[in-house]
């Protein structure tokens, strides 16, 4: 992969994480809720409806969780922007490092708190998120005439 094609891939990553963000937010308020609770409900599957955002408990988790990840991707983005091209491989390694924390906590404690389905598909989620980013920054050659 060479520069542009990482510098782009980090914006990916940052909609991937971030977009979890308002989805989370919504689910702190019962009006608005739906979207939180079905998402929770997919990545505990199967889809039972049994689900809820009825404590103001999980509410409040909610919305500690959809602030992380919204800052979470905006972080990630503004690295791509306003860094990277400063410091291509400790951009590169940063956002791999953080989202390998998240995949190896989240899955273990999925699988702890009997969700095993959310760590099977945090593996796509993981392989979206880092996509090329598992690859240095492949340098231009330069040619002497």
């Amino acid at each position: 992969m060479n520069h542009a094609s990482h510098k782009f891939w980090l914006k990916v990553t940052a909609l991937v994480v971030g977009s979890f963000g308002p989805v989370f937010f919504l689910g702190t308020m019962a009006a608005t809720a739906e979207p939180a609770r079905w998402t929770l409900d997919l990545l505990s599957w199967p889809l039972d409806g049994a689900t809820t955002f009825a404590s103001p408990d999980t509410r409040f988790l909610s919305a500690l969780t959809g602030g992380f990840l919204a800052g979470w991707g905006v972080m990630i983005w503004c690295l791509s922007v306003w860094v990277y091209d400063h410091a291509p491989e400790a951009v590169r390694r940063t956002a791999l490092a953080g989202i390998l924390t998240w995949f190896c906590l989240d899955s273990a404690g999925s699988i702890a708190s009997g969700n095993t389905s959310n760590a099977v598909i945090n593996i796509l989620v993981l392989l979206i998120a880092v996509g090329p980013l598992w690859w240095p920054v492949r340098e231009p050659t330069t040619q002497n005439n």
